[in-house]
């Protein structure tokens, strides 16, 4: 009834306006240059304009997409992160990550009330050990450069604020820029050191540094409810059958929330954690980039029926990442009843994607029966944006 319903739209729409559509068609085709890539279907999934739409390009963020699949393909719809707190017989505490993109300090915060009612106030606990083996390290994601930006945060197993610290500058000295995080000595001396002003500071992997300052977080926040340490924070490994188990937290955020977080902010951090657990659900700990991407090419092969993709990393900061627009409209025909995770703008659901000279777009757009028009614009062009293309194209499919 819906495909006779979208017909009889369709055809009085051609029949009112046969010559205008085509034009409007080819005025957008004529934004599309040889590097550039356009493809746009009907609800029913029929390619109504296209070009280019078979050449490898730099999808960029819109990559996003294909790793969120991926994620709900592996881990499935109820998966959720866990951290582990573990005694050993010396009286250490220990933490133990397995990639939690969400620890926030409202979180660690929240736990901390928790391990201090189990912990009690009675004992005085010596070091705290930082287990990160979950995922490999050194873990180099090509596209992350060394830079203070958030978008260039180290992905890693045990992570706190997403390996960030935001601070700002006062005539008193340094402090926190969030109220719900303090600004440790830790992290002070780390910023002093670069001569930092203000923003946030991208905790990195060199001598742990990330993984330490996770640990020492923890550490505040426990001293805040009662619990008593004596030693340091210290890296180290949680001993299955020797050390206990006290707690083990399990996310609040369910894996549909985590890609609708990272869609909405286009979080590179959260996505590559995400495509480095789906790898381990697929081939075993610990985690490392080259097992996500067999399972990510093992997915694009056997799912989606693509096996002429180039992925490097999952997030779309590389360049080394190439796919077409045949590629993200398969990705997009496969992550339709997911749609509604992605940021609404009127009629549109959309992902998009920037880097240095590419500017691309995907999604979804409501027709008047309620069915999704699907479109992808990739634009390698220099200088170019896709705000022209879209800006025709909605009005087009009004």
């Amino acid at each position: 009834m819906v495909g006779v319903l979208l017909l009889i739209w369709m055809l009085t729409f051609l029949r009112a306006t046969p010559s205008d559509a085509a034009d409007k068609f080819e005025s957008i085709k004529t934004l599309v240059g040889p590097n550039d890539a356009l493809l746009v279907a009907d609800p029913e999934g029929r390619p109504i304009i296209k070009k280019n739409e078979n050449k490898k390009l730099i999808p960029a963020s819109i990559l996003k997409l294909l790793t969120s699949l991926i994620a709900f393909h592996y881990l499935g719809p109820n998966f959720r992160y866990t951290t582990e707190f573990y005694l050993d017989k010396q009286s250490n505490f220990k933490i133990k990550g397995f990639g939690d993109p969400l620890l926030i300090s409202e979180i660690i915060n929240e736990v901390s009330a928790r391990l201090s009612d189990l912990i009690g106030d009675s004992i005085v606990l010596n070091d705290l050990v930082v287990d990160d083996s979950h995922f490999n390290q050194p873990l180099t994601i090509p596209g992350i450069s060394s830079s203070a930006q958030p978008y260039d945060a180290p992905n890693g197993a045990l992570c706190v604020n997403f390996n960030t610290v935001f601070f700002k500058r006062t005539k008193s000295g340094y402090v926190s820029a969030e109220t719900q995080t303090p600004l440790l000595p830790y992290a002070e001396n780390k910023i002093r050191a670069r001569n930092l002003k203000k923003g946030r500071f991208v905790l990195s992997h060199l001598e742990n540094e990330n993984t330490i300052y996770a640990g020492k977080l923890f550490q505040y926040f426990l001293k805040q409810h009662g619990v008593q340490f004596s030693g340091t924070v210290t890296p180290g490994r949680v001993k299955k059958g020797e050390d206990r188990l006290i707690y083990q937290y399990v996310s609040k955020f369910s894996l549909a929330q985590i890609i609708s977080k990272l869609l909405a902010h286009s979080n590179n951090f959260t996505t590559n954690q995400l495509f480095i657990t789906s790898g381990i659900a697929a081939l075993g700990p610990p985690g490392n980039l080259e097992n996500g991407v067999a399972a990510a090419l093992e997915y694009a092969a056997k799912v989606l029926q693509i096996k002429d993709m180039s992925i490097v990393e999952g997030s779309g900061i590389s360049r080394q990442n190439k796919v077409t627009a045949n590629h993200m409209f398969r990705v997009l025909d496969k992550f339709k009843p997911h749609h509604r995770l992605m940021r609404r703008q009127g009629r549109e659901f959309y992902k998009t994607g920037t880097l240095y000279g590419i500017s691309t777009r995907v999604g979804y757009i409501v027709a008047e029966n309620g069915g999704l028009y699907r479109y992808v614009v990739m634009l390698n062009t220099p200088g170019k944006s896709t705000n022209a293309i879209m800006g025709k194209l909605v009005k087009v499919l009004e």
